[in-house]
């Protein structure tokens, strides 16, 4: 049944398990505080969308009209979704990574260009890492073996490692660009 169903279908699944009926509005602020970290934050118009394809299978239940409808995961959701868990391969996840693909074109422009460029990350970095901080710390409480939030602080916790090692390694890149001997990117070769 679930095998029709996109990833972001079985990711908002995934956020109404724990415990409360949500608005398509709450969900994507959910899905906004937690989604962005580590996968794509759905935009409000495809969170509908998947709201009604959820509620069309009999995975969701919709109660209430217009803007205060509400959404809780179905018997059948559950089972679709430990279903999805269980049995599709997560596939490897692709590296789609801006700062890398112009780094890759780093030739084009003078080393400076390159060097803010990467500074520039260092403080998104840092921006996201201290926002993903707030979220880790709110889960406190419930982060125990055995607990609902214990699955997402684990998340979290990845999180902040992951920003803490993209870190280390776009400052050993711009060390690197820095220890270089003279500039002459985003020249041409002018032959004899």
């Amino acid at each position: 049944m679930g095998q029709d169903l996109p990833v972001t279908s079985y990711a908002l699944l995934g956020l109404l398990t724990f415990g409360d009926a949500l608005t398509g509005y709450e969900l994507k602020q959910r899905a906004d505080a937690t989604l962005r970290f580590y996968w794509v934050s759905p935009a409000m118009s495809q969170v509908y969308s998947e709201l009604a394809r959820l509620t069309d299978h009999g995975l969701v239940v919709a109660t209430g009209e217009g803007r205060g409808t509400t959404y809780t995961i179905s018997d059948a959701g559950r089972e679709a979704l430990v279903a999805w868990m269980g049995h599709s391969p997560p596939g490897f996840p692709v590296l789609k990574h801006p700062i890398a693909l112009r780094l890759l074109l780093g030739h084009m422009v003078d080393r400076e260009t390159t060097i803010d460029m990467l500074r520039d990350h260092l403080r998104a970095l840092a921006k996201e890492r201290d926002a993903l901080v707030e979220v880790r710390e709110s889960l406190r409480g419930g982060d125990g073996p055995g607990e609902v939030f214990r699955h997402p602080s684990l998340v979290a916790d990845w999180g902040l490692d992951y920003f803490e090692n993209e870190s280390r390694i776009v400052g050993d890149l711009i060390r690197r660009l820095e220890d270089e001997g003279p500039d002459n990117a985003g020249t041409e070769d002018e032959g004899p």
